[in-house]
């Protein structure tokens, strides 16, 4: 096998993490809460955040204006995947997501997430 199949079999056999992150503006202390199906993604947020073309326009607007240096990026929760063939990835990360949410409330002057709508 040449070294390129080798290296694209490595890569498809490297295990990816789900899980929260947080990043956070140093200087007003503001958070955006999310989750990845990848944590590598989260190179590309910064990537975009660098770029102007973040979705978060608050969390954008203030990346311009304090520059990439003001903020930082951290871990918050690793999902634990189980074995089992009805275990939906998507569905427990969104409740884990729901979770930080919840515990740190990133909304309004505390951060650049939204409240969910309330539900009747």
């Amino acid at each position: 096998m040449d070294r390129r199949k080798e290296l694209v079999e490595q890569y498809k056999e490297l295990k990816t993490e789900a899980g929260i992150y947080k990043i956070e503006n140093t200087r007003n202390g503001k958070l955006f809460v999310a989750s990845t199906n990848n944590f590598k993604s989260m190179n590309r947020m910064r990537m975009m955040l660098g770029l102007g073309s973040h979705p978060n326009r608050a969390l954008q607007l203030e990346w311009t204006q304090y520059g990439g240096d003001a903020f930082t990026f951290e871990v918050l929760e690793v999902l634990k995947k189980k074995d089992s063939a009805y275990f939906d990835t998507k569905k427990e990360l969104k409740k884990l997501e729901d979770q930080w949410l919840d515990r740190l409330q990133p909304f309004k002057e505390r951060g650049y997430n939204t409240p969910a709508p309330a539900r009747e």
